[in-house]
């Protein structure tokens, strides 16, 4: 079911400009690989995708990757605290470790709900400007808007193994609402299936109809959607 959270509006805005942004990227840059059709992983949404290597059109998502693989020791503390620390870090450890043996689908499941329970913050309110990526950590100690759930899932599938070429955040439009909106697809037998804070249920993304994606990214690449 679809939640209508004051103050997701001001997501549209900044997901437009990172769009025209990576879109002049495409027309000057000459190193875009042919329109994926037909990929073996399957299309999301039915779209063609135009894959791209060059990550420096988004700076929010490699400012927090850096941030992520730079987090240093952390201090001593409860899991009430707002700043992340030992304990939030054993509490995740633990949810993680509890996954193992189980098969993907139900790893999967079970990373979605989890992380869902966290409670939705708009950025300005959390950190005081109109859009910041945060790390889980980040997330996880001080709550967070769409993408961060899409962020905290996609780094707790790779933590437990999950190949990065099987997640990609995506930044879709939200049709109903007539606002953008940050997700994450993974792929399982080559399919697309999307974890999303605003649905309960992990669907295939050829069974939701009200998103249109804008482009997608990993850590490797990202792709701009068509049609």
């Amino acid at each position: 079911m679809l939640v209508n959270i004051p103050g997701i509006k001001l997501l549209a805005g900044r997901f437009l400009a990172v769009l025209i942004a990576a879109t002049v990227v495409v027309a000057v840059s000459g190193a875009m690989s042919d329109v994926e059709a037909a990929s073996k992983a399957g299309k999301l949404f039915g779209t063609k995708e135009i894959r791209n290597k060059n990550l420096k059109p988004f700076p929010k998502w490699t400012g927090m990757l850096k941030r992520y693989f730079k987090a240093g020791a952390l201090g001593e503390g409860d899991c009430t605290s707002a700043t992340f620390n030992t304990c939030h870090l054993a509490e995740w450890q633990a949810f993680l470790n509890s996954l193992e043996g189980k098969k993907t689908v139900k790893k999967v499941k079970a990373i979605n709900n989890y992380l869902n329970g966290v409670k939705y913050i708009t950025d300005i309110r959390n950190w005081g400007v109109d859009d910041y990526w945060a790390t889980p950590s980040q997330f996880k100690s001080q709550n967070g808007d769409c993408e961060d759930y899409a962020i905290a899932k996609y780094m707790s599938l790779r933590a437990i193994g999950f190949p990065l070429d099987k997640m990609r955040i995506v930044v879709v439009q939200d049709e109903n609402l007539g606002v953008a909106h940050g997700i994450l697809a993974v792929y399982i037998k080559n399919k697309p299936y999307i974890l999303d804070n605003q649905i309960k249920q992990i669907l295939p993304s050829k069974k939701i109809h009200h998103y249109k994606p804008f482009f997608s990214l990993n850590e490797k690449s990202w792709w701009l959607h068509r049609g």
